[in-house]
This record gives C-alpha cells, sequence and structure tokens, in this order.
C-alpha cells in the first residue's frame, strides 16, 4: 500500500454543497483566529510579520491538500518559536529557510520509510517536559514587549535574557504595560460571552484603536519593521552550501522532529473528536511538502495546529476544504489589509503569547507526571530545564537516550534467572501442582534447573552470566527452561555461548526446553543449536528431565517443535 494518500481525493469524491457551507463558515472563523497568531509567532520567532502569514497560506494550504487527516489546520505554531529564534539569530534568515527545507525533506523521507507510527514511541514524559519548556521560553520571550522594556538585543538564551531583563526593568512604561493588560483581559475574558469570535482578534481590534485615537506612544509593529508589504511572495532558493547545511543537521532535525509529533498528536486529537482515522504517513510527508514550499517562499516551519484544528471541528469543518479555504482567507486579508497591521502595539501581542504559553505548558500534566515513577519524573525534568536553559535540540537527543536506557534497565529488571529445586517447588505457588511441583520433588543431585522469565536482551544478559559461578561441581546436566522468554538477542547469544563453553570445561551437559519461535531461530543462524545438537532440546521440560535421567519416556524422544 502507497504510503501517500491524501484524505483531501478520499473525501473530495461524495463533497455535499452541506459540506461546503460547513467547510466554508470553519475556514473563515480559523482564518481569524489564525491572522494574529501568525503575525505574533513570525515577530516572536525573529522574523518579519508577513512572514508568519505566508507560512500560514502556503504551508496551511498544502498541509491541507495533501496531509492525512481530514480536519487538520497547518501553520506557525509555538512549538517551533524556540528553534526558529535560535536558528535565526545564528544563522540568519537564509540559514532557517535552508533548516526549514531541510526539515521537510527529513519528513517526507520518514513518510516514505512508513516511520509515522513510530512517532507514537516516544515516551510521554519527554513530549510533556519539552512542550513544558517551550512554553517557558515563550513567556520569556514576550516579556521585553509587554512591559515595553528598553534593552540591548536579546540572547537566545534563558539566563542571559533574563539577566538582561532585571538589569533594564527600571525602563518600564506604564502605558505599554496597561495596553497589554487590556489585551490580556479581553483574551482571557471575552471567550467567556462571546465564543465565536476570537478574543485576540477583538484585544488587536480594541488595543489599536485605543493606541491611534489616543495618540499613545507605544511601540507597534510598524515602529519596528516599517512599511510591511501586501504582495505575494515569489519563490526563491537560498545560497546551498554543504557546510552550512552540515552545520543545520541538527536544528533541521529538531524541526523535522517536532513537526512530526505535533502534527500527529493533533491529528489524533482530530479522530477522537470525529470518530476518524488519519494516515499518519501521508500526513508526514504532506507536512514535508508544506514546509519545503514553506521555504522556497521565504516562511518558517509550520505543522499541524491543534488549537486552530479543534476550532476547526467545533465550527464544522469535516473535510480537508475548510483548510484550505482557511489558507485562502488569509491570503485575501493579507492583499487587502495588510497594511493595517503596522498599527498593532506589540505588547497586544505579546500578551497573545503569552496566553498561548499558558495553554501549551500543559502545567496540570506536568504536576500529575511528578507523581509518576522516579525514573519518569528524571526524564520529564532533565528535558525540561535542557530546553528552557540549554536548547531543544538536546532536550530531545538527551531525554531520549535517557528514556531508552531507563527503559533498558526496566526491562533487565524484569527478566529473572533462577534456579529451581526441590525447595522451590515447595515455597513457590507459580509452578502447577500436578506436573512441575512432582518433577522438581523428585529432581536428583546431578542436575540443575535454571528458568529464565522474561525477554533475553543485552541488559539482561549479565543475569544469566552469573549462573557461570553458581554451577555446582557435582552437576552433570544443566537443564535451561525457557518457556518464559519471548525475545533473544545477540549479546544474549553471546552470554550463552560462553555459558555453554564453560559448561563443557566442567564435562556438564546442557538441555534446553520450552524454546520459543524467535529464540529458537536467533539460536539456530548463530550455530548454537548445533553446539548443543538438536537431540538436546525439547518442547516440554519433563522430557527434558526424563532424558537427564537416562529414563526412556516416550516425550523424550518426540521431535522438536518451537511453541
Amino acid at each position: 500500500m502507497s504510503p501517500f494518500k491524501p484524505k483531501f481525493f478520499t473525501t473530495i469524491k461524495n463533497y455535499s454543497k452541506d459540506q461546503f457551507l460547513g467547510d466554508l463558515t470553519a475556514g473563515i472563523i480559523v482564518a481569524i483566529i489564525a491572522l494574529p497568531l501568525s503575525i505574533a509567532l513570525a515577530i516572536a520567532s525573529g522574523v518579519s510579520p508577513e512572514k508568519g502569514l505566508h507560512t500560514a497560506i502556503i504551508a496551511g494550504f498544502l498541509i491541507s491538500f495533501l496531509g492525512g487527516s481530514r480536519v487538520q489546520i497547518g501553520g506557525p505554531t509555538g512549538a517551533f518559536m524556540v528553534i526558529v529564534y535560535g536558528i535565526v539569530t545564528e544563522f540568519g534568515v537564509d540559514g532557517l529557510i535552508m533548516a526549514t527545507m531541510m526539515g521537510g525533506v527529513m519528513m517526507i523521507a520518514m513518510g516514505l520509510l512508513k516511520l509515522g507510527g513510530v512517532i507514537k514511541f516516544i515516551p510521554h514524559p519527554i513530549t510533556t517536559g519539552f512542550t513544558s519548556g517551550i512554553a517557558v521560553t515563550i513567556f520569556s520571550s514576550q516579556i521585553k514587549d509587554f512591559f515595553g522594556l528598553t534593552t540591548e538585543a536579546l540572547p537566545a538564551e534563558f539566563l542571559e535574557k533574563w539577566h538582561i531583563y532585571i538589569g533594564a526593568f527600571h525602563t518600564l512604561d506604564v502605558t505599554t504595560v496597561i495596553i497589554g493588560l487590556v489585551a490580556l483581559g479581553i483574551i482571557v475574558f471575552w471567550p467567556k460571552r462571546f465564543s465565536k469570535i476570537p478574543g485576540s482578534l477583538i484585544a488587536l481590534v480594541v488595543t489599536t484603536l485605543i493606541v491611534q485615537l489616543g495618540n499613545l506612544d507605544v511601540m507597534t509593529i510598524g515602529g519596528k519593521f516599517g512599511e510591511l508589504s501586501s504582495a505575494f511572495p515569489t519563490p526563491q532558493l537560498p545560497a546551498f552550501s554543504l557546510e552550512k547545511m552540515t552545520m543545520l543537521i541538527g536544528p533541521a532535525f529538531t524541526i523535522a522532529l517536532l513537526g512530526s509529533i505535533e502534527s500527529l498528536l493533533s491529528a489524533v486529537v482530530a479522530d477522537g473528536m470525529i470518530g476518524g482515522r488519519h494516515r499518519s504517513n501521508t500526513e508526514l510527508i504532506g507536512q514535508g511538502i508544506a514546509n519545503v514550499a514553506s521555504g522556497l517562499f521565504g516562511g518558517i516551519p509550520a505543522t499541524g495546529a491543534i488549537a486552530r484544528t479543534v476550532a476547526n471541528i467545533k465550527n464544522g469543518g469535516t473535510t480537508p476544504v475548510a483548510g484550505m479555504t482557511h489558507a485562502v482567507v488569509l491570503l485575501l486579508i493579507m492583499l487587502l489589509f495588510m497594511p493595517l497591521a503596522q498599527m498593532v502595539p506589540l505588547a497586544s501581542l505579546a500578551a497573545i503569547l503569552m496566553v498561548v504559553a499558558y495553554n501549551m505548558s500543559e502545567w496540570r500534566e506536568f504536576i500529575s507526571l511528578l507523581k509518576s515513577p522516579k525514573s519518569d519524573v528524571t526524564v520529564l525534568l532533565i528535558t525540561f530545564f535542557i530546553t528552557v536553559l540549554v536548547d531543544l535540540v538536546m532536550a530531545i537527543e538527551i531525554g531520549m537516550v535517557l528514556a531508552a536506557l531507563l527503559f533498558m534497565k526496566r526491562m533487565a529488571d524484569v527478566t529473572e534467572v533462577s534456579e529451581l529445586t526441590r525447595d522451590t517447588a515447595e515455597e513457590d505457588d507459580s509452578f502447577t501442582p500436578k506436573f512441575d511441583r512432582s518433577l522438581l520433588q523428585r529432581l536428583p543431585q546431578h542436575i540443575q534447573v535454571y528458568e529464565i522469565n522474561g525477554p533475553l536482551f543485552f541488559g539482561a544478559a549479565d543475569k544469566f552470566l552469573e549462573v557461570i559461578n553458581e554451577v555446582d561441581g557435582t552437576t552433570q546436566t544443566m537443564i535451561l527452561r525457557l518457556r518464559n522468554v519471548p525475545a533473544m538477542d545477540a549479546t544474549a547469544v553471546h552470554a550463552l555461548k560462553r555459558f555453554i563453553k564453560a559448561c563443557h570445561k566442567h564435562k556438564i551437559k546442557i538441555l534446553l526446553s520450552g524454546l520459543k519461535p524467535q529464540p529458537y531461530e536467533v539460536l539456530s543462524k548463530a550455530g548454537v543449536i548445533d553446539t548443543i545438537g538438536e537431540e538436546h532440546i525439547f518442547e516440554h521440560f519433563e522430557a527434558a528431565l526424563a532424558f537427564a535421567e537416562n529414563r526412556h519416556y516416550e516425550l523424550a524422544s518426540k521431535p522438536f517443535t518451537p511453541v
């Protein structure tokens, strides 16, 4: 089955007039929501305001047209703000465009390789940790504009940024703070009475009118960026170089990974609301194409936006046409009204992003995770603090490595290697009374039995090797009971070979019982089956014990078949 099958072409086959009216209404409302967010996110990311709209228009259209979700709305999101600001600070806008396009190519490759389902294996403490960390970073980045501080150029680093804030807090502008508080109040309280029109748009309109009619000395978008262009951008490739691309691999991978995670999480949320099922690999390919196109037109990274997707569903959107409509409406707004955006106060945009940061923080989920096992709490806190204090790239890398190591430790803790003796039969209730108990109770002194429970892999192989040092000098036969070993890896095979060598040195015969298909295949390919001898491998423990006792039970002569 092809990994690329956009939902648009599936839903359009039986498209109706009622669906179009619902999609049109939803698309217009979502465009109104996306307008101030796109501008605010662009400014906070260190690029000019129109680039946010370019991204929402181009990438937003393609994500809906080529994606794997019926109702996904794409565009710039808060998750990218931190990484984008860092790239712009270090590599400039050209570097950002290159990283965006490289990230898009990586997402396309992930979709073609059918890795859409793999994203779900990223542990929840990692996603919560870096999402909460990004929220804190977004909030802190808006302090200057919200309070009207006069500062030097702000660094990307969290602690250095706050050092500058503290030193410049005496420059606080009361008028700017009032405008910011008015905007914040409208954003918070407006939806409680009027849910159809987004509070962020009302906040921008009201505060802009207050500033312009009152002729207030408050910094606006025009005051910072000058005249804004309403022209649609033309495609242009940046000056690619192998050296720069090598330096941007890390940030590009972060864009790809972050975009993939957020878009698929958004698609899952949407599935739950509409009772549908998205195509994860198609979604990744569509997101990748959208990011390549966004970079080609000078935009910033884009992904599925959960809040806008939810708004789309609640306002009647049922097919990708709603997302495409939202992009077209934004294009019309940009072409007709972009110059008016110059009058918007920066404090109002800062208020919008502070609310975005609050909603993104998942602080309730963060607090609940602090009650989890210590290993999960460790992953959560390390990912969070590295995201805030260092950077997102390192947070993801260290978080994934740490989570993998802790997972291996847990799996190793689950795997047990224990000796079965006559005492075991009397003390342990896990044995079948009519079968295993009676067998172990007649166990001769010269036969040792060890049972392994759990997957036998490199994290647990050391437990198996400890058995070598416990071999009794009087032992003539060693039975390894492997009925509860579902899987085995190369390290476990190496440990078993060392065990066999040690047993052969002491003239101890090795018998295996209860081998599952996967371990049998692994041992067969490694030549261990030939070393032990097929005749020394048994389907049941009773047959192995009978063979060891030199009794000619019928079970002992049966050919082995993996169970």
